[in-house]
């Protein structure tokens, strides 16, 4: 793992614009077959998230759509090229070193789930380790329609790097560190957490934003009374 942690204390010392190109090209690849078992895609997000707070001005709305943009069109980028892997090499990828080494079970796993739930499987399989990688190809071998596969891998990518990006945008540098013991499942309870901090909040500020123009409109009104009193 000694490789991993390089590449992610590299992505740390890198500008932001960098950082962020850095991001969606490890993000490509955990998303292309077999790619995604060595390239630290999810663990980089969290790494670049961190700045979406970070710097002078705190929290940047431009900084945090961008990179929701580039992750997720990576993130799709990639799931369309191991798509087309699927169905160029179709089931005899299965049988391949890479997959029989690190997931001939995920890959059954997957090609399982394809089968009872569809474009949905790619859809959720974007949350899941290992079959988030395998997912793609083996939608692709299993022949579903590209015109099915593309939303649902779309979609998929767009809510889970929003979580992610979350994430990393609320807790900093601590993200950095909380990485390390959360899965999947963990980050989507910690993303759900945050979604919900953050609609109550806009809700408090939009009910004080309220009644403070509702106590200058009646401020106003009870003006010209004074003054003909």
């Amino acid at each position: 793992m000694a490789l991993v942690s390089d590449v992610l204390e590299w992505l740390a010392q890198l500008p932001q614009p960098a950082l962020v190109g850095a991001t969606g090209g490890l993000i490509l690849l955990e998303c292309t077959i077999g790619l995604g078992f060595i390239a630290p895609g999810e663990a980089g997000l969290l790494i670049a998230s961190t700045t979406v707070s970070a710097g002078p001005g705190g929290f940047s709305l431009s900084r945090f759509l961008i990179l929701w943009a580039v992750v997720t069109v990576a993130a799709a980028c990639g799931d369309s090229i191991g798509y087309a892997i699927g169905r160029r090499f179709g089931p005899s990828l299965r049988e391949t070193k890479l997959i029989q080494k690190y997931g001939a079970e995920g890959w059954d796993k997957t090609t399982g789930i394809l089968r009872k739930r569809g474009a949905w499987a790619v859809f959720f399989g974007r949350w899941l380790p290992v079959v988030r990688t395998l997912m793609p190809a083996a939608a692709g071998t299993a022949g579903l329609p590209y015109r099915k596969f593309l939303p649902a891998a779309v979609l998929g990518a767009a809510s889970w790097s929003l979580a992610h990006i979350s994430i990393g945008a609320a807790l900093g540098e601590a993200a950095k560190q909380i990485e390390k013991y959360l899965n999947t499942g963990g980050l989507v309870v910690v993303a759900g957490l945050v979604l919900a901090l953050f609609v109550v909040w806009t809700i408090r500020k939009r009910k004080k934003a309220k009644a403070a123009a509702l106590a200058a409109a009646t401020a106003k009104i009870e003006e010209p009374a004074t003054e003909s009193a």
